[in-house]
């Protein structure tokens, strides 16, 4: 007699049903910010190669058409002008804000299509993975190229010599921010290596809720000063704090549990790509050496940065403040009246070829100019305001004594020059100091 066991029915496995608000939330976070990394720097720094100057993704086309139509009948702007697109160094450009604004637009629509095509899907558990994936590598990449500009002193270099004698009074919000952390290199350092370690922090999967918060924490300080220093990389350190956020959007729950309820912390969600493990463990790897690749990259460019343009490209062959002690022009003596607009007081060769004239008026023309040691010769060319070229022999007796002979803004002159000490700055001669008798606030 054979006995029939009935087989247990198999528990359905339930699928995960996301709410409307949060799967429109996820649709609108997707198409918007991944247009904005692909229309901005933030996709360039992730195909970063200091020997490649990737142009500006918002003036390629067919952005820049889109962007030229939007400025030109929308916002009423001369789209058409040839300085329209040009790059200024400026993040908050009018074609950056024209650019945002068809962001947006095409955000909303397409968050509207995605709806309306998609309405159906019960959630994007799945998606999310490969999109924060991207999204954190995104941040990271920023947060690298930043940090690495810091860390070796070149966004902020110490101030140079004509900000050196320039009263704070002349100086822009952010002419005083850039030369105050450039006067202090150790806390620029300090300030990079908390971008690296949100960067690094931030790729790793079992710390990735810890390094967000430190991107947080990095661009909300780096966001104020932007806006009480009227730096313009508003726009863009504005939508790294929202990154940063959306990143922490999958770890709120937890955070609240932990921070605000005392209560055990739930387990992180999966970051698992693939279903296999070989599959998950060759993402891991690509993961891995795609990290290693930005940062050997963006330290690479640091460095070659320092050499040509940083604190350590060569100083020129005149380099330092040089006070007028006689000024000659067409034979006639100028003494160093304060009346005389046309006596200079002071003549300064500073880095990337900067000559700077400076009248008794703290007046200051510019020149770009080039030294021949060998033909002991200065050429002049005109640079910003500058009264057209000029050109000039030298002689140096000693370290510190320079005569100028020559011909400037159409007239012969005769210059004796003496080096003024940089040492004697008080803001390159004060240093640290861990006992002060009383404070030295000047």
């Amino acid at each position: 007699m054979s006995t029939q066991v009935a087989a247990e029915p198999v528990a359905a496995v339930a699928v995960p049903q996301w709410s409307w608000a949060s799967r429109i939330a996820f649709r609108f976070c997707v198409v918007y910010f991944g247009l904005f990394c692909l229309c901005t720097q933030i996709i360039t720094s992730l195909l970063i190669n200091p020997q490649l100057d990737f142009p500006d993704p918002g003036a390629l086309p067919p952005l820049r058409q889109i962007v030229a139509f939007a400025a030109t009948h929308i916002f009423h702007l001369k789209a058409s002008s040839p300085d329209f697109f040009m790059d200024t160094g400026s993040g908050d450009r009018p074609c950056d804000w024209v650019l945002l604004a068809c962001v947006l637009v095409f955000a909303i629509a397409g968050t509207m299509l995605w709806s309306l095509l998609d309405r159906a899907r019960p959630n994007y558990i799945a998606l999310r993975r490969w999109f924060w994936l991207f999204f954190r590598f995104a941040l990271a990449g920023q947060m690298f190229a930043y940090a690495f500009a810091k860390i070796v002193p070149l966004q902020m270099p110490f101030p140079a010599l004509f900000k050196l004698i320039e009263p704070i009074g002349d100086q822009s919000p952010m002419g005083v921010l850039w030369n105050s952390i450039g006067a202090a290199p150790a806390y620029e350092i300090f300030a990079g290596s908390a971008e690296l370690l949100g960067g690094l922090l931030i790729l790793i999967p079992r710390t990735r809720t810890l390094g967000a918060l430190v991107c947080l924490a990095d661009m909300i300080q780096v966001f104020l000063l932007n806006m009480t220093y009227d730096v313009p990389v508003k726009i863009l350190s504005f939508h790294l704090i929202l990154l940063a956020l959306v990143i922490l959007a999958t770890d709120l729950r937890r955070m609240m549990q932990f921070f605000l309820l005392s209560q055990p912390a739930e387990a992180p969600a999966a970051t698992t790509l693939f279903q296999t493990r070989r599959a998950n463990r060759s993402a891991a790897g690509v993961q891995i050496v795609f990290a290693f690749w930005l940062l050997g990259n963006n330290a690479w460019g640091a460095r070659i940065g320092w050499k040509t343009y940083g604190g350590g490209m060569p100083r020129p062959a005149l380099y330092g403040v040089w006070d007028v002690e006689q000024q000659t022009v067409d034979g006639q003596v100028r003494p160093p009246l304060f009346t005389d607009n046309d006596r200079w007081r002071r003549i300064l060769f500073d880095r990337h070829n900067l000559v700077v004239f400076e009248r008794f008026n703290d007046e200051r023309v510019l020149w770009t100019g080039t030294v021949d040691p060998r033909a002991g010769t200065i050429r002049l060319s005109q640079r910003g305001n500058g009264p057209g070229g000029a050109s000039l022999s030298y002689t140096q007796p000693s370290p510190d004594r320079l005569t100028l002979d020559g011909t400037l803004s159409g007239h012969r002159v005769h210059l004796d020059l003496a080096l003024y000490d940089r040492s004697k700055f008080l803001l390159v001669s004060r240093g640290f100091h861990w006992v002060q008798e009383s404070p030295l606030n000047r």
